[in-house]
């Protein structure tokens, strides 16, 4: 990680330009542009009016009818993606040129290799570059590490994840479109996936099975992630039914069960091999929203240290999570990703 120049005064509210108007980017305008430390300077949109009436529902300086006026914008210190997912890799790489710092909606790309060019791209720039997997910067994940790092249940044997939604099938809807990047995995299986990746790391082995949807994309997945040393991650994914989205790790000395919805701000039980049991829960948040701050809030910090990335959440994570995703969708038989490599 390398000092970056690209943001001279460090102590000044981080102006982000949102790339997108959709529900995501709306909510992160209405809950990081609340922050003290960040400004949102600037919106972009495929079309003038749809920027137009977003910065003028958000009292948003500028808006811009286009890619190239966002990331050009002066006014702009970091970009953050939230674009559909296919059109991540575009907009982080003309960010990334731009010389703007990023953060990319996950999933951050739809391709392992369309990631690697991210990261290589956001290197060779000296500019801050983050997926913007949220779950890792709220307050209960930062306890959960906490706890697995001072070994309070021991070696981990299994972690446990789901994340479905019951969607109708609208094969117009982006959750069923192949041109949209659809399917369960890339919307929803992301959250399991990367939190397996929080606990264990990369997998040396994995296995997938999954159902379609009409539309060819990815319906209910499952997978299991074997790592080095016997421990397992199973995790689960459907657009067809909403599950308990919880996430259990087990290790030789206890287990933290996280509550339910395991992605969002939550809570969960600590119970030890003896029977003792320790509760965590999450303060409530003040202000908007329901924790997108935390993310915008590393960003910034990493900035004020003149890191290029986060320790919590590197690039390299990033692309190997990709490179998972391209594995599970090869031995399901996924169509190629639109816009991939």
């Amino acid at each position: 990680m390398t000092d970056t120049s690209a943001r001279p005064d460090r102590t000044a509210p981080l102006r982000w330009g949102v790339l997108g108007t959709g529900g995501i980017a709306q909510k992160f305008i209405t809950e990081v542009g609340a922050l003290d430390d960040a400004q949102i300077a600037a919106v972009g949109s495929r079309t003038a009016h749809r920027a137009t009436e977003v910065a003028a529902a958000h009292g948003i300086p500028h808006a811009h009818a286009s890619l190239t006026g966002l990331v050009d914008d002066p006014m702009v210190d970091a970009v953050y993606v939230a674009t559909p997912h296919p059109a991540h890799a575009e907009g982080a790489l003309a960010a990334i040129e731009a010389g703007k710092h990023v953060l990319v909606e996950k999933p951050f790309t739809m391709t392992g290799a369309q990631a690697r060019a991210v990261a290589e791209a956001a290197a060779a720039a000296g500019v801050f570059c983050m997926e913007a997997m949220w779950t890792r910067f709220l307050p209960h994940a930062v306890r959960v590490r906490g706890l697995l790092a001072d070994g309070a249940i021991g070696p981990i044997r299994t972690v446990i994840a789901d994340h479905g939604q019951g969607f109708a099938p609208d094969p117009a809807h982006r959750l069923f479109s192949p041109e949209l990047g659809g399917g369960a995995m890339l919307d929803l299986g992301i959250y399991p996936l990367s939190w397996a990746f929080m606990v264990l790391g990369a997998p040396s082995a994995v296995t997938a099975v999954s159902d379609p949807a009409m539309t060819g994309v990815d319906a209910t997945t499952s997978a299991v992630l074997q790592y080095p040393g016997g421990a397992h991650a199973v995790i689960t994914t459907t657009l067809t039914a909403r599950t308990a989205c919880r996430a259990v790790v087990t290790g030789t000395e206890g287990t933290i069960d996280v509550d339910p919805v395991f992605y969002m701000p939550s809570g969960f039980t600590l119970t030890r091999r003896d029977g003792t049991t320790e509760r965590f829960t999450t303060p409530p948040l003040s202000g908007p929203g329901k924790g997108l701050r935390f993310q915008a809030q590393e960003v910034a910090r990493c900035l004020r240290e003149g890191l290029t990335q986060s320790p919590i959440l590197p690039l390299a994570e990033t692309v190997a999570i990709m490179d998972v995703v391209d594995e599970i969708h090869r031995q399901i038989g996924r169509p190629p990703a639109p816009n991939s490599p």
